[in-house]
């Protein structure tokens, strides 16, 4: 039994922006101002993390056309390096990376949606998984159930940062908002050192492009439109999130936004009124609920694969026979979600492992090499994408990885030590369910 292509160009490019935009560019840029000290070095950043973005865009173009499979960067990381590559990662999307996420976005979206709904001091765990069984039951019964709830998510939430986009436009600029400076708190490190700490933040916002490659194998005609969605999607993201930068520095300034931890309602109180605050609230409630279809949806797909490979359970490796879908999947992941929901302990797991999603972005995006040498150029059907700069992209990309990386360790040691000591537990899990002889590479 096949996964049944259901998803055009237009549904694997809401993958791919439902993946990338969540809360954090409602919420988060004030890191970024309280980093630099004018505006011009604060969009330079948002700038310089989108071109980054856009090159492990590319990067995921390349790979989804070569190798357009269920599971996405599961599959180049094994096919790539050796299986436990690829189990590693897959170990880490389940324990925490993904499962912790969902877990923090879940709460995140119950404690806006009950603000909205004037329940702000409900408990939120019990909408949270209300929200998460809701997800799981429309995903469980088609990727196209799942595929138009999330596209009517994303173009919501597009909307509504669109309204704040063109809004700012009209509204009043903050006298100076351009040209002033605020004394910057890492002077003494040096203006460099600075920019790369604000792109640290940066970067985690614009990661997700991977989601689309996570379900290449029901897109339709996966290897013209998987990469047209990846590099359409992030495009459409970059702009966006650069535009609501300007839109913020235009209405605070540079100290206002280095100030004010909430963003986003702040310049649209400016510009609103007090309706200001009801807006913004509305958009994070779309914006998160819209992700956490996304994360039920497309990395499921990655146990999937991992448990066909005989490398997990073989119930995960199971298609539903009616519907097409990883239904086991769905069900476990969403499970280990709840749990980590009602432990109130996801925001603490997830720093152990946060670090490990560019761990992984950078060997994936290292995969251009390896496969570059093993199937080359003219082996590949003339009309297949590739990117361009090779090697010289993929190697800056794994270099930037690599300082992201070493960012998070420097700042929080003893969670990256905890998320290494998780990674390292995956090893004898995986040597165990090699052992057991169900391996074989599913192709």
């Amino acid at each position: 039994m096949t996964f049944t292509r259901a998803l055009g160009p237009f549904d694997a490019t809401m993958v791919v922006i439902g993946g990338i935009i969540g809360s954090g560019i409602f919420i988060n840029p004030y890191i970024v101002a309280q980093r630099l000290d004018s505006a011009p070095l604060v969009l330079g950043a948002w700038a310089a993390g989108g071109a980054i973005a856009l090159v492990g865009a590319l990067a995921y173009a390349e790979l989804g056309a070569v190798a357009p499979r269920a599971g996405g960067q599961y599959v180049y990381l094994r096919d790539a390096y050796h299986p436990l590559a690829g189990f590693l990662y897959g170990w880490a999307l389940l324990a925490v990376i993904e499962t912790g996420a969902i877990a923090a976005v879940a709460i995140t979206f119950a404690t806006y949606a009950l603000r909205l709904a004037g329940h702000a001091n409900a408990p939120p765990v019990p909408l949270a998984i209300a929200a998460l069984i809701l997800l799981s039951a429309i995903n469980y019964v088609g990727v196209k159930p799942g595929s138009r709830v999330l596209n009517v998510l994303v173009v919501l939430k597009v909307a509504a940062l669109g309204t704040l986009i063109v809004s700012g436009a009209f509204a009043a600029g903050h006298p100076g908002w351009w040209t002033s400076a605020r004394p910057s708190t890492q002077a003494s490190a040096g203006t460099i050192v600075a920019f790369g700490a604000a792109l640290v933040p940066i970067l985690f916002a614009y990661g997700g492009w991977q989601n689309a490659n996570y379900v290449a194998e029901e897109i339709e005609n996966p290897c013209r439109n998987l990469p047209l969605s990846i590099i359409a999607g992030t495009l459409a993201v970059v702009v966006i999130y650069s535009l609501v930068n300007v839109v913020y520095l235009r209405a605070m300034g540079i100290e206002g936004l280095a100030a004010t931890t909430t963003p986003a309602a702040d310049a649209a109180r400016r510009m609103f009124g007090a309706a200001g605050d009801q807006f913004v609230t509305a958009a994070i409630a779309i914006s998160t609920f819209g992700f956490l279809d996304l994360a039920i949806l497309a990395p499921t797909r990655v146990y999937y694969a991992m448990a066909a490979d005989g490398l997990f359970f073989p119930a995960l490796s199971q298609l539903h026979p009616r519907y097409r879908t990883p239904g086991v999947a769905i069900v476990l992941q969403t499970l280990w979600s709840c749990v980590l929901a009602l432990s109130g302990t996801y925001g603490q797991l997830l720093n152990y492992v946060v670090f490990a999603d560019w761990i992984f972005f950078g060997m994936t995006v290292a995969t251009v090499l390896v496969f570059r040498r093993t199937l080359p150029i003219e082996q590949r059907p003339p009309d297949t994408f590739r990117m361009r700069a090779h090697p010289i992209l993929p190697i800056l990309f794994a270099l930037t990885a690599a300082c992201v990386v070493s960012s998070v360790v420097w700042a929080d040691p003893r969670s990256a030590g905890r998320g290494a000591l998780l990674l390292a537990a995956g090893i004898p899990v995986f040597y165990w369910f090699r052992s057991s002889g169900q391996w074989r590479r599913r192709s």
